[in-house]
């Protein structure tokens, strides 16, 4: 991390933290007051997002009910592929909890950041201790990547937004496959609403 002054605030971000089991200890071991941001989305739409993402790359994977289900007749979901395991929220978030109270860590939920992006970077905001500068002017909807985007950066005045791999279209997946990884998650999100004091609604 570099050199920090006391009026900064540093922020680096990686999505693979929250589930790496080495990182809790690592980021305590190098500074226990740090503030942890967590972005969550429901675990189901997360999972087909990483599928679709990786299939744009490898094409010749197997589809997303294979990897998924270890036996789609029983139910069993197979926890060893990436894509499922990342999204039991409720099983990293111990990891965390052994380390840093939950008062230092906030959750943002994905979905509201699609829909009010300024409610969310207040809340954001508000954790660090910031004045709350970022509002709805700052945020423009972009009908193409179906997310919103920001209006201009600081250092350049034109609009920034995600890059191409963000907002494309999902594959279709067979409805039952998707109840069937609703009821599979369901347990693991209850536990997660209980442990955070929020009901992201992931139904």
């Amino acid at each position: 991390m570099p050199r920090t002054l006391g009026t900064q605030i540093t922020m680096e971000k990686t999505p693979s933290y929250f589930v790496t089991r080495e990182a809790p200890r690592r980021i305590f071991t190098m500074s226990r007051d740090t503030k942890l941001i967590v972005v969550v989305r429901n675990p189901v739409t997360r999972a087909i997002s990483d599928y679709t993402q990786t299939l744009s790359k490898k094409p010749d994977i197997p589809t997303f009910e294979g990897l998924s289900f270890r036996n789609r007749s029983l139910g069993l979901v197979d926890t060893s592929w990436n894509a499922i395991r990342i999204g039991m929220y409720a099983l990293h978030l111990e990891s965390w909890l052994q380390y840093f109270p939950l008062s230092q860590i906030h959750f943002v939920s994905g979905e509201r950041l699609i829909t009010d992006p300024a409610g969310e970077m207040g809340k954001v905001q508000d954790f660090l201790g910031l004045k709350r500068v970022i509002t709805d002017q700052h945020f423009y909807f972009n009908k193409t990547k179906g997310f919103p985007c920001l209006k201009k950066t600081e250092s350049s005045g034109l609009p920034r937004c995600l890059g191409k791999s963000k907002g494309r279209t999902h594959v279709q997946i067979d409805p039952e496959v998707i109840e069937q990884l609703r009821d599979f998650y369901r347990p693991y999100n209850v536990r997660f609403y209980e442990t955070v004091g929020q009901d992201f609604r992931w139904e």
